[in-house]
């Protein structure tokens, strides 16, 4: 394939995949063309030559993230030397400062068994280079810990001067004594409120508060005091307003993934019974009721759990019905099946009785084996030498991926042709294996099978190769070894195939022989 083909194709890849025509675009798909045609570009091995440069951990990564291109290779070198990209960086750091400081305030007010294995479980990750989403994970458990967290025991422990930092709840609980009551009654009335003011700061449906509402409910908890402060009533109000965003941010989740299960089971359901030319009076009443449950916005959680009920029920009761007309068909289901296993299985034992290859009417590998045996015992018995060539169609694959399959199997179909008429009558030519082919050549020597061979490289090399008025170029390799220079029959195919693939290493639409 000439530069010119290759640019002509560049430029309608880039046309069929949508991609405006700039310099990384063209770049990209005119090395993808040339690697197709087989043709070696030297500004397409940039990337693979800098690559080797890198250390093996390097090479190693480029590998595993299946860079291709000199772009990807370019993020790839600016990504390692800022370690990351920045909005990860900045992501990360924050996550790390929000927990951190979780961390020291619970520290600093709890003496608890439990904050302390949350806390070493929280040094732990923070050591192991955790991703965002971990450390957001770990920051919610120490915000859920710490708006939870009753902590007035600790006065009772306090006043009688006996603490185990360690466990100080197993250590009440031991002590069996008595509450110590507080002298100020007004203290203990703040204290009660305080409690109930941030309980009811807990969200009723979210599933967690937020850095707000954390705070101050750690405030309120810790100094109920504040309460009587003039500013503290501004507190609160954000507090509830952030609290009833967070239910409604929720109930609005719940509504669209309820939303999303109706449309998926409505969009289903209505093509089914379309699609059925037997619809049961019961399931045209459930089309009639998805379609006008579809209208409707879902505001009920009790009426879409109705209906989505009415609709189950009445979708199992069809779904018997149809189980019950399965099972009546399965026998003869069974019959049939067993019969196109009979008839499989018939066709498999005619292909392995048949020599001929199906596709282009040459001898089959089976075929050929016979041959070879015959071929072998006449050489033992009267010494008549003979010669296997072995040909091999040169960027086969190029021609399936260029113009599909159906044109590659036109183009093996028309080399059976030219090992037809280019072997004499007591040769055996035949297909060995995809676009591999063999040819046991009587009575021959090396140098005459060197004389076929190119007689057949010559006349696929001049051939006019066409379809649909598409010209495809087409090349042979070939391989040639005499069976009285080896020891056995196989070691001749294999040296007529070591000759072959000299051929394609060195170049490809030539022919090798061991000389």
């Amino acid at each position: 394939m000439t530069i010119q083909a290759i640019i002509t194709n560049t430029l309608k890849r880039l046309k069929a995949e949508g991609k405006q025509l700039t310099p990384d675009f063209y770049a990209e798909a005119f090395c993808k063309e040339a690697a197709r045609a087989g043709m070696q570009v030297e500004d397409c091995n940039h990337l693979e030559k800098l690559s080797k440069t890198l250390n093996p951990e390097f090479q190693k990564e480029l590998e595993n993230y299946r860079i291709k291109t000199m772009s990807e290779f370019t993020r790839f070198l600016i990504s390692k030397l800022n370690r990351t990209n920045s909005s990860q960086c900045s992501q990360l750091l924050d996550a790390q400062q929000l927990l951190s400081k979780r961390i020291l305030q619970v520290v600093e007010v709890l003496h608890n068994y439990e904050a302390a294995e949350l806390a070493k479980k929280s040094i732990i990750l923070l050591d192991s280079n955790p991703k965002v989403e971990q450390l957001d994970e770990f920051r919610q458990r120490w915000v859920n810990f710490i708006t939870t967290y009753d902590d007035t025991f600790l006065q009772r422990l306090k006043a009688l001067g006996k603490l185990d930092t360690t466990n100080l709840r197993e250590t009440v609980s031991n002590l069996k004594i008595a509450a110590v009551e507080l002298a100020e009654e007004d203290n203990i009335l703040l204290e009660k409120i305080s409690k109930l003011l941030v309980a009811s700061f807990v969200p009723s449906i979210a599933s967690s508060v937020n850095e707000t509402i954390a705070s101050i409910s750690q405030n309120i908890r810790e100094n109920p005091q504040t309460l009587q402060s003039n500013s503290i009533e501004d507190d609160i109000k954000s507090v509830i307003s952030l609290r009833i965003a967070l239910d409604k941010e929720s109930v609005n989740e719940m509504i669209k993934s309820i939303d999303g299960v109706l449309d998926k089971l409505s969009l289903r359901l209505i093509d089914m019974i379309e699609r059925s030319d037997s619809s049961t009076q019961e399931i045209q009443d459930i089309k009639k009721e998805l379609e006008l449950y579809n209208s409707e916005s879902v505001k009920d959680f009790k009426a879409a759990h109705k209906k989505l009920y009415t609709i189950a029920v009445a979708l199992e009761e069809n779904t018997q019905l149809l189980s019950k007309d399965l099972r009546t068909h399965s026998e003869e289901v069974n019959l049939l099946s067993a019969r196109v296993n009979k008839l499989e299985q018939e066709l498999e034992a005619a292909k392995k009785e048949s020599k001929e290859d199906f596709l282009t009417k040459l001898y089959n590998k089976r075929a050929l084996d016979e041959f070879l045996e015959v071929k072998e015992a006449e050489f033992q018995r009267y010494q008549r030498d003979y010669t296997v060539v072995m040909f091999d169609l040169d960027y086969f694959k190029n021609v399936n991926d260029t113009f599909g399959h159906e044109a590659g199997d036109a183009v093996l179909k028309a080399f059976g042709k030219i090992l037809k008429k280019d072997c004499r009558t007591v040769d055996v030519v035949g297909r060995f294996g995809g676009e591999e082919f063999m040819a046991l050549l009587s009575e021959t020597d090396a140098p005459g099978g060197v004389v076929f061979a190119e007689k057949v490289r010559k006349h696929v090399e001049a051939a006019r190769f066409l379809y649909k008025g598409k010209r495809m170029n087409v090349t042979v390799s070939s391989g040639v070894a005499e069976r009285k220079s080896h020891l056995s029959s196989q070691d001749t195919i294999n040296a007529a195939d070591s000759c072959l693939y000299k051929a394609k290493n060195e170049g490809r639409n030539r022919v090798e022989f061991k000389k």
